[in-house]
């Protein structure tokens, strides 16, 4: 049995004809960059965030960047966010010369370890990046807590997870900008690259916009010097069409978490629970280290959304390789943390600097999870797992 990472074929085929008429529709229009498109897509997606504003940029990447670029972030200042990341979150502030600083993530969630954020708050921090990773938001009330008692900014990255939720609050609408991206392989997925902004501040939405088309308010006349963001009206009309399906397919999703773990239970496999996962006993079980204990991210107080469905052991390359085998697909999210990749080797970190984004980097493996994953599929990968642990 094949079993994919992720099947946009069979996603497609459910919502075909829909997706063929907004697309043939903009083709009829021939407008294809911004436009009346766009504008109905960033309205759906400002009130399905539950914010006042949303502005379409070209990718999440480019989402992170104009954020930035809108705070007028630059040489010299600091930017805090986690090294255990899409490389597009330091990218993003190193590419305007700002200095990432970078803060460990909880063992718990695989968000930023909150309790460490102040420690490395200086006269030249602007802002701080956390990122809602796999789809659960960062803990994010002692995160505005901590920006207001300091006069930040907060940037949401919420590339992997529109729709979650801590507290009742959406991703993207409790900190001053949240960044979506509608890569193809995202919960909400394009049809190429896309993404948007979404805040409740007046000002900055019209600054945004502003800075997306190279900071012309009037087409020729630039009042900043901003560029080239503009999401494509196909995108938004594909982004459009799906939005009315996010909530059942993040239902499908959250429902192929919990037959997961109800199938590696009934395999005598042991998940270790969100209480027991906070406890540092896990760490130096004797079990774990035999690699026959699946470690999965501490469920929160709030609606994780399952863009990924991520476990954990010891032995994570020889059952990826197992699994390759077999037939199975899966994915590491992340290998290698960004404080120790070439590109950012000017900022002097060292192997052993952030030791709960490096064992997560050396453990983790993401399973399909998508939404069309049926039952025979999810047994099939839960048997193949439970082949590997205990042969």
């Amino acid at each position: 049995m094949n079993v994919p990472l992720l099947d946009l074929k069979a996603q497609y085929a459910t919502i075909k004809a829909g997706i063929d008429h907004a697309v043939q529709e903009v083709l009829q229009s021939q407008y294809f960059i911004l436009g009346p498109k766009v504008v109905e897509c960033e309205k759906a997606i400002a009130e399905y965030s539950s914010c006042a504003f949303a502005v379409g940029v070209s990718s999440g990447t480019d989402a992170l960047l104009v954020s930035l670029m809108a705070e007028g972030i630059g040489i010299g200042d600091e930017v805090i966010t986690t090294p255990f990341t899409f490389f597009a979150t330091a990218g993003s502030i190193a590419r305007l010369g700002a200095k990432p600083v970078f803060v460990d993530i909880d063992a718990a969630t695989y968000n930023l370890a909150v309790d460490q954020i102040e420690s490395k708050i200086t006269t030249k921090t602007k802002a701080i990046m956390p990122v809602h990773l796999y789809g659960q938001m960062a803990d994010m009330e002692p995160i505005m807590a901590l920006a207001e008692k300091h006069g930040l900014v907060v940037i949401e990255d919420a590339a992997q997870a529109i729709g979650a939720e801590d507290k009742g609050h959406r991703a993207g609408s409790v900190g001053h900008y949240g960044c979506f991206s509608f890569f193809p392989s995202k919960n909400l997925g394009g049809a190429g690259d896309g993404g948007m902004v979404v805040t409740n501040d007046a000002a900055r939405a019209e600054k945004l916009a502003c800075l997306r088309v190279h900071g012309a308010t009037e087409k020729y006349y630039h009042k900043l010097i901003g560029g080239n963001f503009r999401l494509s009206a196909i995108q938004a009309a594909v982004i459009s069409v799906k939005l009315k399906y996010l909530d059942q397919w993040t239902v499908a999703r959250q429902n192929n978490a919990k037959r997961y773990e109800s199938l590696f239970r009934k395999s005598g496999l042991q998940t270790v629970t969100p209480k027991e996962f906070q406890s540092p006993a896990w760490k130096s079980s004797a079990l774990n280290k035999a690699g026959k204990c699946l470690v999965v991210p501490a469920v929160g107080e709030g609606r994780h959304i399952f863009n990924q469905f991520v476990i954990r052991l010891s032995r994570r390359d020889e059952l990826k390789a197992r699994l390759k085998t077999a037939g199975i697909d899966t994915e590491i999210y992340y290998p290698l943390p960004l404080h120790l990749q070439g590109c950012f080797s000017y900022l002097g970190h060292q192997k052993g600097d952030f030791p709960e984004s490096e064992r997560a980097a050396t453990e983790t493996l993401a399973l399909p999870i998508y939404p069309e994953l049926s039952d025979a599929q999810a047994e099939y990968v839960a048997y193949s797992i439970a082949q590997f642990l205990n042969g």
